[in-house]
C-alpha cells in the first residue's frame, strides 16, 4: 500500500488501499471503524471507504465474516439501501486494513435531525420511518437482517432521500469477538430481548428496534434512559416497552398501539418481518389521513458537506458496543473526555457484572442461553435467500419439495418447525419448496396401468380409471396405457383427477350377410349388393369380366351365378363376383 503522510494509528490520508481508492479526509470516527471520503481511481468516482479498527485486521475469523456479510449486502439493490461497491484487505509494511467501497451519500443522519428538531412531528416521523421499514423490507426478502437499526445508521442525503447502511457489519464483528470475549455487541437503546439474552437475531429483531427509534422520533428520547448499557439491556429483557403517549407525545391510538405490537417482549406477538410492519404502518397512515412530507436535510449536513455514513463514536445506551478493551494514547483520541468516561464506565460495569452475574444467569437459563436461535420466519422467500436466512440463524437446510396451487414455484411453503420455535443451533430445519400447480405427466404409449397411477400421484394429481373412457387402437396392446385425460402437460390443482385411457386392442372389424341376387338383373344386383356394403364384378360365363356401368347395354340381362353364395357371412367391403351368359 502506497503511504503518504503521518505515520500513526488511523491516519490513511492520501494512502492508495488495494491499489485503488485513495483516501482523502476523515468523514468520522467509532468504535469500531473510520471512515474516509475516497476516490476510486479507476472509476474516478467519490466513494465512502470505512476502514475498520486495527484489531478486526488482524482477526480471520472477523475477515471471513466481514468478506460474508458484504458480499451478501452488495446484493442488495433498493434505493433505501447504502450501496456496497467492493470490500478488501491491504497489507503492507505500514500496516494491515480491512475496509469496505460504499456508495458516498453527503448528508447527515436521523441523529442529527433530532438533535437538531428533538420529536418529531407524526407526519414526519412516519415519512422516515415507512422508508427505513421499505429498505430493511428489501433485506428481509433475501434473508438479511441489519442487527444494528438506530438513528446512527439511517443518513438523509440531498432531497430528503433516507437510506439504511452498515448491513451485517455488526453481525461480522460479533462473530469474530464472541470467540476472544473482547467485544461487546449491539446498540442497546434499540437492542430486541432476544439479542440480549441470546445473541440471536432475525428480521422481527429489526421491527423491534425500528419500533424503538419510531418511538424515539416521536418522543423525543429513546423509551429506557440509563447510565449504563447493561441496565438499559436489563430493562429491554424484563419489561414491555411503554407507548410512545405515556411520554408526553401526542400520538394517534392506532400508532400508539401498532409502535407496542412492534416492540412486544415476545417475538412472535411483533409483525414477522419489516414489510409486515411497513403495510400496518401505511394502513395506519391511510386510516387517520396523515398525508406523506418531504425530509429536511439536518442542518448540520447543509452546513457541511463531509458528513456521511458512520456518525461521530456514540458510547452508552445508543452506542454500538462492539469495542476494544485497550486505550489509546490521548493524542491519538480526538474525543478525550469520551474515553475518560468510558474508562470509569468500564469499572462501573465490571462491579455491575459480578453483583448481576447470579440473576442474569438465572434469565438466560429461563429465556435461553448462547446455544439456542429461533426459526426465522420464511414463508414466500426465494430457495437462495431462505437458506441464506437459516444460516443467518445458525440452522441447516433440509429442503424438500411439493406441489402448491398458491406459493409461487421455488417459494417457500412452510417449515418445521414452525417460525418462532427455538432450536439448538446447528439444527435442522425442514423446509418445503413449492413445485407450482401440478402439471399432467408425459407417459408413453404402451405403459402398465401400474405405471400411470405411480406417475400421476407422484404428480400429486388423483388418477382414474374409468372403463367407459377406454377406446380401441390398432398399435397398443389390449389393457395397456394409451394415454392420460387431460393431455400431458396440462396445468392442474393439487388432487385434480387426471383419467387413464385404456386400450381395448384394434377396432373389430364389421361383418355382413351376402344377399341372393341370381336371377337379377345385373344392374339391380349390383344395387342390392352396394346397399348391403359390398362391391361386386360382372363376367360372362365363357369370357372376361366385365367393370362398370358403361357395359351394362351390351350383357345378358339375367345374373346366373354369385360367388360367394347367398348367406354366407363376409366383411364389409368384399367382393362378390357375378356370373352372367
Amino acid at each position: 500500500m502506497e503511504r503518504q503522510g503521518p505515520d500513526h494509528e488511523g491516519d490513511l490520508v492520501g494512502s492508495l488501499l488495494d491499489g485503488r481508492y485513495r483516501v482523502g479526509p476523515v468523514l468520522a470516527r467509532g468504535g469500531m471503524s473510520t471512515v474516509y471520503r475516497g476516490t476510486d481511481t479507476r472509476l474516478e468516482r467519490p466513494v465512502a471507504i470505512k476502514v475498520m479498527a486495527p484489531r478486526f485486521a488482524a482477526d480471520p475469523v472477523f475477515q471471513q465474516r466481514f468478506e460474508r456479510e458484504a458480499r451478501a449486502a452488495a446484493r442488495l439493490h433498493h434505493p433505501g439501501v447504502v450501496g456496497v461497491h467492493d470490500q478488501g484487505a491491504d497489507s503492507s509494511p505500514a500496516g494491515d486494513y480491512v475496509f469496505l467501497v460504499m456508495e458516498l451519500v453527503d448528508g447527515g443522519t436521523l441523529r442529527d435531525l433530532l438533535r437538531r428538531q428533538g420529536r418529531l412531528p407524526v407526519p414526519l416521523a412516519l415519512s422516515v420511518a415507512e422508508m427505513v421499514l421499505s429498505a430493511l423490507a428489501a433485506a428481509h426478502r433475501e434473508g438479511l437482517v441489519h442487527r444494528d437499526v438506530k438513528p446512527e445508521n439511517v443518513l438523509i442525503g440531498p432531497g430528503g432521500v433516507v437510506k439504511v447502511a452498515d448491513f451485517g457489519l455488526v453481525r461480522a464483528a460479533a462473530e469474530a469477538g464472541s470467540s476472544t470475549g473482547d467485544v461487546i455487541l449491539g446498540t442497546v437503546a434499540y437492542l430486541s430481548p432476544e439479542q440480549v439474552a441470546t445473541g440471536a437475531a432475525d428480521a422481527r429483531s429489526d421491527v423491534y428496534a425500528t419500533g424503538v427509534m419510531l418511538f424515539e422520533m416521536l418522543t423525543g428520547a429513546p423509551p429506557y434512559p440509563g447510565q449504563t448499557a447493561l441496565s438499559v439491556a436489563y430493562r429491554h429483557v424484563n419489561e414491555d416497552m411503554p407507548a410512545p403517549s405515556t411520554a408526553g407525545a401526542a400520538v394517534p391510538a392506532p400508532l400508539d398501539a401498532l409502535i407496542v405490537r412492534a416492540t412486544r417482549r415476545d417475538p412472535a406477538a411483533r409483525p414477522p418481518n419489516a414489510a409486515a410492519f411497513l403495510h400496518a404502518l401505511q394502513a395506519v397512515r391511510a386510516d387517520l389521513g396523515i398525508d406523506r412530507v418531504p425530509v429536511p436535510v439536518p442542518a448540520a449536513a447543509a452546513e457541511s458537506a463531509s458528513t456521511t455514513m458512520i456518525v461521530p463514536p456514540e458510547h452508552g445506551p445508543q452506542g454500538t458496543r462492539a469495542l476494544s478493551r485497550a486505550e489509546r494514547a490521548p493524542h491519538h483520541d480526538p474525543y478525550p473526555r469520551e474515553r475518560a468516561r468510558n474508562r470509569r464506565a468500564f469499572i462501573a460495569w465490571m462491579v455491575i457484572v459480578l453483583m448481576l452475574a447470579s440473576a442474569i444467569g438465572l434469565g438466560a437459563w429461563w429465556l435461553g442461553s448462547g446455544r439456542w436461535t429461533v426459526v426465522p420466519d420464511l414463508k414466500g422467500l426465494q430457495r437462495g435467500a431462505a437458506s441464506t436466512a437459516l444460516a443467518s440463524a445458525d440452522l441447516k437446510a433440509d429442503l424438500t419439495e411439493d406441489h402448491n396451487d398458491t406459493a409461487p414455484d421455488n417459494t417457500v411453503i412452510s417449515t418445521d418447525p414452525a417460525p418462532g420455535h427455538r432450536m439448538m443451533r446447528g439444527s435442522d430445519v425442514t423446509v418445503v419448496i413449492s413445485l407450482g400447480r401440478p402439471v399432467v405427466p408425459n407417459l408413453a404409449a404402451g405403459s402398465t396401468t401400474e405405471d400411470a397411477r405411480r406417475a400421476i400421484q407422484q404428480a400429486d394429481l388423483s388418477p382414474q380409471l374409468d372403463p367407459g373412457a377406454a377406446e380401441f387402437d390398432d398399435t397398443v396392446p389390449v389393457g395397456a396405457v394409451i394415454g392420460l385425460r387431460p393431455a400431458a402437460g396440462t396445468m392442474l390443482t393439487v388432487g385434480a383427477p387426471v383419467t387413464v385411457v385404456i386400450s381395448k386392442g384394434p377396432a373389430p372389424i364389421p361383418m355382413t350377410v351376402v344377399p341372393e341376387v341370381v336371377g337379377l338383373p345385373v344392374a339391380q344386383a349390383r344395387r342390392v349388393l352396394a346397399e348391403a356394403g359390398l362391391d361386386s364384378t360382372v363376367s360372362r360365363s365363357l369370357g372376361g369380366p366385365l367393370e362398370g356401368f358403361g357395359f351394362f347395354g351390351g350383357l345378358p340381362d339375367r345374373v346366373t351365378s354369385q360367388s360367394p353364395e347367398a348367406g354366407r357371412s363376409v366383411r364389409l367391403g368384399a367382393t362378390v363376383a357375378l356370373s352372367t351368359f
